[in-house]
């Protein structure tokens, strides 16, 4: 397959990256080879719109490395016939240990007492440190329950948490957990809402003020979805207000740009996107965009066929 053109058009794994130099013709720029790239892999941030998938005339495949799909033009790819593909499933499990670590660190204020021990605080006043919040015990709400959406629901159950959940669906196979026919609702009955959806037109901006406002000042939001299912403006106002008692995010609405002011608050919990950024799932990760790219020019079913 080594003559078959595949465009990398951004910076990505190295293992990915060496992977896909031996195998395939590998081409950097879309401009000099548009008629020989039948193949093209690109990351979930930053995407392909409907000029990149346009600029591509021979184009045949598109595979996601990563599960979004909010910023691929999938109308214009199926007008072409071009197939995409994504690596879902494989971050599932590092993502939901994401969003327990979110949780844990900003009950029991973890960033902030290790703060405490670096500065030399602890020697210099002792056993002062105020007391902070359990986990264990809450009731922990999910929005969206999915495959991230239930793997954080079985790692809260080890917490002898109580789920709660909204979703565009009844889960029957998830009897033992409440649903509530809305967002509001949801948030009005858990301690913890942790966002795990998809972003579409519908959830963009699905945790706005009303929905902070009946989570709480003791409640707690953990994004580890997409940055724009939140309204930030409104997350900073309740956060600052006092009407929101923390977050933790993962995810950001204009990343990597992120609202200064959550910078100086000390009820939040802010990464850098690093939901599935280990290096064994996004080795998995990048052997399913391999396995995706050869079964489709060996004319055998993709492994993780979207469109």
């Amino acid at each position: 397959m080594e003559s078959i053109g595949v465009l990398l058009p951004y910076p990505t794994f190295p293992y990915l990256e060496h992977q896909l130099q031996s195998r395939f013709n590998l081409l950097r720029a879309s401009t000099k080879h548009a008629a020989s790239i039948r193949a093209a892999v690109v990351n979930a941030v930053d995407g392909a719109d409907a000029n990149f998938i346009h600029a591509l005339p021979m184009l045949e495949i598109l595979c996601i490395y990563g599960v979004g799909l909010d910023k691929i033009d999938l109308r214009s790819c199926a007008e072409r016939g071009i197939r995409v593909t994504n690596t879902p499933d494989v971050i599932t499990d590092e993502t939901a240990d994401v969003a327990m670590a979110l949780i844990i660190s900003l009950l029991r204020r973890i960033c902030q007492c290790d703060l405490y021990v670096r500065s030399g605080n602890w020697k210099r006043q002792g056993s002062s440190y105020p007391l902070t919040t359990k986990f264990s015990g809450k009731t922990v709400g999910i929005l969206g329950l999915g495959r991230i959406g239930k793997a954080v629901a079985k790692r809260a159950e080890a917490f002898n948490c109580k789920i709660c959940y909204h979703s565009r669906i009844v889960k029957t196979e998830c009897g033992s957990y409440k649903y509530y026919p809305s967002v509001v609702e949801l948030a009005s009955n858990c301690d913890i809402l942790v966002v795990a959806c998809s972003l579409t037109v519908e959830t963009h901006h699905i945790i706005n003020r009303e929905v902070m406002n009946a989570l709480g000042p003791k409640g707690v939001l953990i994004n580890v979805g997409r940055g724009k299912h939140v309204d930030e403006a409104e997350l900073v106002s309740a956060l600052i207000e006092g009407r929101l008692g923390g977050a933790g995010l993962d995810v950001f609405h204009d990343e990597p740009d992120v609202s200064q002011e959550l910078f100086g608050l000390d009820n939040v919990v802010l990464l850098p996107h690093v939901g599935s950024a280990t290096v064994e799932t996004r080795t998995a990760m990048a052997d399913l965009v391999l396995a995706n790219l050869e079964a489709h020019f060996l004319a055998k079913p993709l492994v993780t066929l979207v469109l």
